[in-house]
C-alpha cells in the first residue's frame, strides 16, 4: 500500500504546484459561463418552477467543471509520463494495476472536487442555493469524478501527443458535457432531441446531481443513479483491462 500512497501523494502534489492553472483557471472561467447566461437568460428561463434561473445554472456548472477537471487531471498526467519517458519507473514499481488505477482516479477526484467546491464557495454571496439532498449531491459528485477520472487514463494510455488528448478531450468530452443540461431542462427541448439527450451518460450525472439542490429533476434519481452505476463500472473494467494488459504503455 505504501506505493499507492506514494503515487496519490505525487498526483495531488502534481495538479496542486500548478493550482493557478488547475484549480483557480477552471473557476475563474466557470465564472465567466455564469455572468454571461445569468446577465442574458436570467429573466427570461425558468428551468424549473419556482427556481430563478441562476440558482438552476450554479449546480450544472460547477458538476460541468467537476467533469472537466476529472478527466483533465488522470489524462495530462499519463500523457506527460508517456511522452517524457518517466512512464517506465512506475510500471517497474510494485504498485499492482489496481493501485494505479485506485491513484490515478482518487487524484482526478480531489481536484475535481476542489473546483466544484469552490465554484459554490465563491458564488455563496450572491445567490442562495438550497441544498435538500446533500447526500444525493454527494454520490454524484463522486461517481462523477470516478468516472471521468478512468475515462482520463483510458485516454491518456490511448494518446500518442498532445494533440490527439486534445481531440479526445475536444470531440468527446466538451460535447457530451455542454449537452448534458448544464445550461436547459432537457423538457425545453421537442421530443426527439430529449430522446437524444438520454443517450448521453453526463446527462444522468448532472441531473442527478441538481436533484440533491433543488429535490426536482428531469427524470428520476434513483434511475440516474443506476445508469451511472452501470457506467462506472464499465469504465473501471475497461481501465483496469488496459492497464493490466500495458497497452500503449509498455510497448
Amino acid at each position: 500500500m505504501k506505493g499507492f500512497y506514494s503515487l496519490l501523494y505525487k498526483e495531488v502534489v502534481r495538479f496542486w504546484k500548478v493550482g493557478f492553472q488547475t484549480v483557480l483557471s477552471p473557476l475563474l472561467s466557470t465564472m465567466l459561463y455564469l455572468l454571461i447566461f445569468s446577465h442574458v437568460l436570467g429573466d427570461h428561463v425558468e428551468a424549473f418552477p419556482g427556481v430563478p434561473y441562476v440558482s438552476f445554472l450554479i449546480p450544472g456548472l460547477a458538476m460541468m467543471a467537476l467533469l472537466q477537471n476529472a478527466f483533465a487531471n488522470s489524462s495530462s498526467s499519463l500523457i506527460q509520463s508517456k511522452i517524457t519517458g518517466n512512464i517506465i519507473f512506475l510500471l517497474l514499481s510494485p504498485v499492482s494495476y489496481p493501485e494505479i488505477f485506485l491513484a490515478y482516479v482518487l487524484a482526478s477526484t480531489i481536484r475535481g472536487v476542489l473546483v466544484g467546491s469552490g465554484i459554490f464557495l465563491i458564488t455563496l454571496w450572491a445567490v442562495d442555493i438550497p441544498l435538500k439532498f446533500p447526500l444525493w449531491a454527494l454520490v454524484f459528485a463522486l461517481l462523477g469524478s470516478f468516472i471521468l477520472g478512468a475515462i482520463g487514463i483510458v485516454a491518456g494510455i490511448w494518446a500518442e501527443k498532445f494533440d490527439q488528448l486534445a481531440s479526445f478531450q475536444n470531440f468527446i468530452i466538451l460535447p457530451l458535457t455542454f449537452l448534458s443540461g448544464v445550461f436547459y431542462s432537457i423538457h425545453s427541448l421537442p421530443p426527439f432531441w430529449q430522446e437524444v439527450s438520454h443517450l448521453n451518460p453526463f446527462f444522468y450525472l448532472i441531473d442527478g446531481f441538481r436533484y440533491g439542490f433543488f429535490g426536482v429533476s428531469d427524470i428520476s434519481p434513483y434511475f440516474s443513479l443506476l445508469v451511472v452505476s452501470i457506467c462506472l463500472a464499465a469504465v473501471s473494467l475497461i481501465t483496469l483491462g488496459l492497464l493490466k494488459s500495458g497497452y500503449k504503455l509498455r510497448n
